[in-house]
């Protein structure tokens, strides 16, 4: 009996190991089993995050590459017209005619954008950009159109004010930049010299390019953050927002009194630089009738875009009844 209690005593204690080093097997196991589950959590969270900011870089090409290639569409289209422009400027070589476009609008309405692509294919000997600063001390002396007429085309030439004699109509008032008689001098003599122009054979065109308050505001804001066009800003830009209403009053001041069927104003709906480029160029080609004009293309401005200025003068005049003032 002895014996036996003894040997089932050992077997029980073997046993009882045997079940203890099982279930630390088996703990063991298991903390094998649920550590690799959690590394699985870890590279899974990994992965997403890794995921998104793929998708991200992606949607961004996306919009770049389409961005890019709205870009290159848009200047595929001007081509022909830009085609045309050399036609236009050979035919006035040719027949020494003197061509003039003043490009006039408020700050940041696409005046200078749309000169660029007018002139990207010119011939730079019979075209001159006329961009002038503040008037010297001598020129201030002077009679206020010299410094301009100094700069007007010779036979065969084209010359594209990028702001002309009008910053006496808009900005210079505006910003008291002059005195109230030289405002009421100017608006009652430039008509006659623009009279004279058109009659001694210069071809005058003049584009008032138009944009909203909301979109001026965003390319500001636009020239503010990116260092390509900061230059651009200045200290009058920063002032047009709030001088808003103060430039739409001289604008329909200037159309009232400045367009006439010699020197017709012409307007160019801005908001969508495209539209205006492609329309300004259609307004400047049927300017002149020239040879080799290219029967497939469309010269017919769109009439979503360019208004004539009177035109521009019946819907200011309208918004007001209805307002009690400009609202554009």
């Amino acid at each position: 009996m002895t014996e036996t209690t003894v040997e089932n005593n050992e077997t029980a204690e073997v046993v009882g190991t045997t079940d203890t080093v099982a279930s630390a097997e088996k703990v063991e196991v298991v903390v094998q089993e649920t550590k690799p589950a959690k590394d699985d959590s870890s590279t899974l969270a990994r992965l997403l995050a890794e995921n998104k900011s793929l998708k991200d870089e992606l949607n961004a090409r996306r919009k770049v590459t389409k961005k890019a290639v709205t870009k290159r569409n848009d200047e595929q289209q001007l081509k022909p017209y830009q085609a045309e422009i050399i036609k236009l400027q050979q035919h006035l070589e040719r027949e020494g005619r003197r061509f003039v476009i003043l490009f006039e609008g408020r700050d940041a309405a696409g005046k200078g954008g749309t000169i660029r692509r007018m002139t990207r294919y010119m011939n730079e000997k019979h075209y001159r950009v006329v961009a002038l600063g503040k008037p010297s001390d001598v020129q201030r002396t002077q009679w206020y159109l010299q410094r301009y007429i100094e700069q007007l085309p010779r036979g065969g030439e084209m010359a594209l004010f990028d702001r002309s004699w009008y910053n006496r109509a808009m900005v210079e008032p505006v910003f008291n930049f002059c005195s109230q008689a030289e405002y009421k001098d100017f608006m009652s003599g430039v008509t006659g010299f623009e009279k004279d122009l058109v009659r001694q054979g210069t071809v005058l065109v003049k584009l008032y390019f138009s944009v909203t308050k909301d979109e001026q505001a965003r390319r500001f804001e636009r020239r503010k953050t990116d260092p390509l066009r900061q230059w651009k800003l200045s200290e009058v830009d920063l002032q047009a927002q709030d001088k808003w209403d103060d430039f739409t009053n001289m604008k329909y001041e200037m159309l009232k009194r400045t367009h006439s069927n010699i020197a017709p104003w012409t307007i160019i709906r801005s908001n969508n630089k495209h539209n205006a480029r492609l329309n300004a160029m259609r307004v400047l080609l049927n300017a002149v009738d020239y040879e080799g004009r290219d029967p497939e293309l469309d010269f017919v401005p769109d009439d979503n875009v360019v208004v004539s200025g009177s035109r521009e003068l019946e819907l200011m005049d309208a918004q007001r009844i209805r307002s009690g003032k400009f609202t554009d």
